[in-house]
């Protein structure tokens, strides 16, 4: 009988990592796809400077919004556990206070635009023509930032309720209103780039626009007949619901604590990221090129693993509301199973079939070659990194981000300190095999990267559950 009601269980964690992960797995994809339609359209414009000029304004503004992810990770984390714990006061709380920081660092951002573009063309250093495309784009643009931040807000608390669909259908009526919308600027008003950043603009603020309405639709129906947060066992709510206290609701400050730890964490892995790239360009282009197709392994598994890594996210911040360490454990151990299954078959899909997708990607010859000796390195990745995704997701919901960049600080230093023991080593031989060995070493860090990621977050798990 007990057995019975273990299998059942573990049925019913199945089903809902599913079904929390495969519309997060959408939504993600839908962010490369927009990419592309971006630069078809771009690329008709009639000028190949339109084309720099978005990438380099879609770069700046990509890398400074990733900057604040801790908005959407910070909010899933605490929604998720006041969810768990059944606290509706906490529940709209932890969405208001996300919404104020998302508000001040808007501001910040359009206050301060002038400066940041400056700055931004300082350290691209595009060409005259190339710069004042890009600036006109970004001016526009950056008036994105409010929509953009309050999404991740939204999106945080949507997955924190245990709701992955909302941001999917979000996502995908940003990039239908912002395809369209570049459409008519672009090739009916003329607006050039700038008609491309208020597509983008527009899009974004449709997405705000139905996200907002879901979510007070939402919150209304939570405060009238509960449909979404079930009842404790003796069938009441918590005592905050019922009578207005906010002994747990996070203030201002409180809240910063949890996001300030992922900002730091985020500094880390930009920092590992552009270094990785930079690495390679001054190994030469070959190996910049080579190791660009081959990141987009990385990131088409990524897509995958932040979709179950969101699924880790809202259960296990639920668990951690409930105060069922038991359940917790749970589902922390059929995660895993997920995410191992998962690492097989793109290891499988990889080794098998991916010189056949490096084909794909490019016809330069020499470039193909340069990839395919290192593609090794990138088979290896789901088995190595997957602790890792699925970690990341499992310690946001338990809003332990302290942790999290411990573990990246940790990760980044292994990372930087390798690379240079063996690139050192690697200039000490022939030129042609320095910058061939330069490579290997580059990717050995990377994977040792990923792996002390992974090893770090289990072992203070361990210590700390």
């Amino acid at each position: 009988m007990q057995r019975k009601i273990i299998d059942f269980q573990l049925s019913i964690f199945n089903s809902r990592i599913l079904k929390l992960a495969l519309p997060s797995v959408v939504t993600n994809i839908t962010v490369p796809l927009l990419g592309l339609v971006d630069m078809a359209i771009v690329g008709h414009m009639g000028k190949a400077e339109y084309i720099g000029a978005v990438a380099i304004g879609t770069t700046i503004l990509s890398m400074l919004y990733w900057l604040f992810g801790f908005l959407r990770m910070g909010t899933t984390g605490i929604v998720s556990q006041a969810y768990g714990a059944k606290d509706l006061g906490l529940i709209s709380e932890g969405l208001r206070r996300s919404l104020m920081w998302a508000l001040l660092i808007a501001s910040v951002m359009l206050a301060l635009q002038t400066p940041l573009l400056r700055f931004s063309m300082w350290l691209m250093k595009p060409e005259p023509e190339l710069a004042q495309y890009a600036s006109e784009y970004l001016r526009v643009a950056i008036w994105g930032a409010p929509a953009m931040l309050a999404s991740y807000c939204l999106t945080g608390w949507f997955i924190g309720m245990q709701d992955t669909r909302t941001p999917m259908w979000m996502a995908i009526l940003q990039n239908v209103t912002n395809i369209l919308c570049t459409l008519l600027f672009v090739f009916v008003l003329h607006l050039g780039v700038a008609g491309v950043a208020l597509g983008t603009v527009v899009g974004l603020y449709s997405g705000i626009a139905y996200a907002a309405h879901r979510g007070h639709r939402g919150d209304r129906e939570h405060r009238g007949t509960h449909p979404l947060v079930p009842p404790n066992e003796g069938g009441e709510y918590s005592h905050s619901q019922t009578q207005g206290e906010k002994h747990a609701v996070p203030s201002v400050f409180s809240a910063f604590s949890v996001y300030f730890p992922i900002f730091l964490r985020t500094l880390c892995l930009v920092a590992v990221t552009v270094y990785f790239t930079t690495a390679g360009s001054r190994l030469g282009s070959l190996y910049l090129d080579g190791n660009a197709l081959l990141m987009q392994f990385f990131i088409v598994y990524s897509y995958f693993t932040d979709g179950l890594a969101n699924a880790a996210e809202a259960l296990s911040g639920e668990y951690v509301g409930r105060r069922d360490r038991a359940g917790l454990l749970r589902v922390v151990r059929q995660l895993f199973l997920w995410g191992f299954g998962l690492a097989l078959v793109f290891t499988v899909l990889y080794a098998s079939c991916g010189s056949l997708f490096l084909s794909l990607l490019t016809n330069q010859q020499a470039v193909l070659q340069t990839a395919r000796t290192y593609l090794p390195w990138v088979v290896a990745i789901p088995f190595v990194a997957i602790p890792a995704f699925v970690w990341d997701g499992v310690y946001i919901g338990m809003t332990r981000t302290k942790h999290m960049f411990v573990s990246m600080l940790m990760s980044a230093i292994v990372f930087f300190s390798l690379w240079f023991l063996l690139h050192h080593f690697a200039q000490s031989q022939p030129h042609f095999q320095a910058s061939q060995l330069g490579n290997h070493a580059l990717w050995l860090s990377f994977l040792a990267y990923l792996a002390t990621r992974s090893i770090m977050q289990t072992v203070l798990f361990r210590r700390k559950s």
